[in-house]
C-alpha cells in the first residue's frame, strides 16, 4: 500500500512543479525539498508500524543517492537547470517501493527510458511549434547554416549512406546509417531553434535569479558574461543600473517531461505491463 501514498505525492507535487514551469519558468526549490521530506517521511512511519523492518526507507535513500548523482551529471553537464536537477533527485525518494534493490534497480531503468522517449517526443513538439511561430527568421537561420557547411554534410551523409547500405546485410547498421544521415539536419535545426527562437528582449525589471544572458553585458567595470548559472541577485542590481532592456535566452520548459514519464509509469505498473515486458 505504501506505493500508493508515494506515487500519489509525486504526482501531486510533480504535477505542481509542472506548472510552475510552464508560467514561471522555474521550480521553487522548496517543491523538490519537501518532496523529499514527504516521500522519506511516510517510508519512515511505515518501518515504524507495519512491523517489517526500515528496508523500504533505506531503499528510498538509495534511490535518493542514486538519483542525486544523475541529477548532478546532468546539471553540470550542461543538459538540466538547477530546478529540473532537484526534481530530478527528489524521484529519487518516491518511485522504489520494492525491498528489495534489484528489483528497484528494474525500476530506475524503467522510469529513466519513459524520461527520456517523453523528453524526445516533447522536445520535438516544442521545438516545431517554436520554430513555426518564428518560421521567417528561423528558415534564414536554418538555411544559411546549411549553405556555410555543404562539404561537411555531403561527407555525414554519405557515410550515413554507407552505413545503411550495409544495413541490408547487418540490420543494426541501417539504423545508425539513418542517424548519421539525418543528424547534420538535426543538428542544425536545433541550433536555429535555439539562437533565432529562444531569445527574447526582456526589460530589466522583470529580470529574476537564473535568468540566461544572450550576450555578454558591460556593467560598470565589471563584465557580466552568459553562464549556466544564469544571472545572480548581484548582477541584476548591476544591470538595473545600466540598461532599460536586455537579451535573455529561454530554454523549454522541461518540468513538464517528469510529469509525463511520471503519469505513464504509474499507468504501466499499475496495469502490469512492465512485468510483463520484463
Amino acid at each position: 500500500m505504501i506505493e500508493y501514498f508515494l506515487y500519489s505525492i509525486g504526482l501531486l507535487w510533480i504535477g505542481f512543479a509542472s506548472i510552475q514551469d510552464l508560467r514561471k519558468r522555474e521550480v521553487a526549490n522548496w517543491l523538490s525539498f519537501s518532496l523529499i521530506i514527504f516521500a522519506l517521511g511516510i517510508r519512515l512511519f511505515y518501518g515504524l508500524f507495519s512491523g517489517g523492518g526500515f528496508q523500504i526507507f533505506y531503499q528510498g535513500l538509495i534511490g535518493l543517492g542514486i538519483f542525486f548523482v544523475l541529477g548532478n551529471a546532468l546539471y553540470y553537464g550542461r543538459m538540466f537547470a538547477g530546478g529540473d536537477a532537484k526534481l530530478m533527485i527528489a524521484i529519487g525518494a518516491v518511485i522504489p517501493f520494492s525491498e528489495s534493490f534489484m528489483n528497484n534497480l528494474q525500476t530506475y531503468l524503467s522510469f529513466l527510458l519513459l524520461f527520456l522517449f517523453a523528453g524526445a517526443i516533447y522536445g520535438l513538439i516544442v521545438t516545431v511549434r517554436i520554430s513555426l511561430r518564428n518560421f521567417t527568421e528561423f528558415k534564414k537561420d536554418f538555411v544559411k547554416r546549411i549553405k556555410n557547411n555543404k562539404i561537411k554534410m555531403w561527407i555525414i551523409m554519405l557515410l550515413g549512406l554507407g552505413f545503411m547500405f550495409l544495413g541490408f546485410f547487418q540490420s543494426p547498421f541501417f539504423s545508425l546509417g539513418v542517424l548519421i544521415f539525418t543528424f547534420p539536419y538535426l543538428f542544425f535545426y536545433a541550433r536555429s531553434v535555439d539562437e533565432k527562437c529562444m531569445i527574447k528582449n526582456v526589460k530589466v525589471k522583470n529580470l529574476t535569479e537564473g535568468d540566461w544572458l544572450a550576450e555578454k553585458l558591460r556593467a560598470g567595470r565589471k563584465i557580466i558574461l552568459p553562464n549556466w548559472e544564469g544571472l545572480s541577485a548581484q548582477d541584476i542590481k548591476l544591470i538595473r543600473k545600466h540598461y532599460k532592456e536586455v537579451k535573455v535566452k529561454y530554454g523549454i520548459p522541461f518540468v513538464p517531461v517528469f510529469f509525463i514519464a511520471f503519469l505513464t509509469f504509474i499507468y504501466l505498473w499499475k496495469s502490469g505491463l512492465w512485468d510483463a515486458f520484463w
